[in-house]
């Protein structure tokens, strides 16, 4: 009696060739995905990049501060400039929040100017925050995230000393950390 015999066939060998309709359609699969990646690659570096300037000098901005008086840092030429993007969810905001209106009260007669930019923000709960801690430097929502878009800020707090002549003298990404940090940066900036 003869034996009957399976032959195993692997699923490779099952399986038929791609045909060419099939590699067009991987092909332009992979030509989307490899367009997709590379747009959004372009614009993550145009948000970052297109606004900062070789010069250094610190992007203009306008902003309407919570108690409704219009600022504009190109009316602050001549003095030094302390700009704060913050929020009231930000815990490191929390922590430097206090140092900076100490020394925006030591500094507000000597020619330094504290401003304050609330980001991504509910507008009470960003008042709620600016009672609890006193401060009392100007402070106001970034509408539509311009004033950070300019800057390319990375998050929040991020702190930007600006010196009389309009230049970025220094970028603190994260909380101030004490007062002798900010102290030299200050130095920086003092007309």
């Amino acid at each position: 009696m003869a034996e009957l015999t399976s032959v195993q066939e692997s699923p490779s060998a099952a399986l038929p060739p791609p045909t060419r309709a099939m590699r067009l359609w991987q092909l332009a699969i992979v030509t989307i995905l490899v367009l997709f990646v590379g747009i959004l690659a372009f614009r993550l570096w145009d948000t970052n990049v297109s606004d900062h300037r070789a010069d250094g000098l610190a992007p203009d901005f306008t902003f309407t501060t919570f108690e409704g008086e219009t600022i504009s840092l190109a009316d602050l030429q001549g003095k030094g400039v302390v700009l704060n993007f913050w929020a009231s969810w930000c815990d490191p905001c929390r922590d430097e929040a206090a140092l900076l209106e100490s020394a925006w009260r030591r500094e507000q007669g000597n020619g330094i100017v504290f401003l304050g930019l609330d980001y991504l923000d509910q507008e009470p709960s960003a008042k709620a925050y600016l009672e609890e801690y006193g401060i009392s430097y100007p402070n106001g929502p970034d509408l539509q995230s311009g004033a950070a878009r300019r800057y390319g800020i990375k998050g929040v707090p991020e702190t930007y000393f600006i010196a009389p002549d309009g230049k970025i003298v220094q970028t603190v990404i994260g909380p101030v950390t004490s007062p002798a940090q900010l102290d030299t940066f200050l130095a920086k900036i003092r007309p």
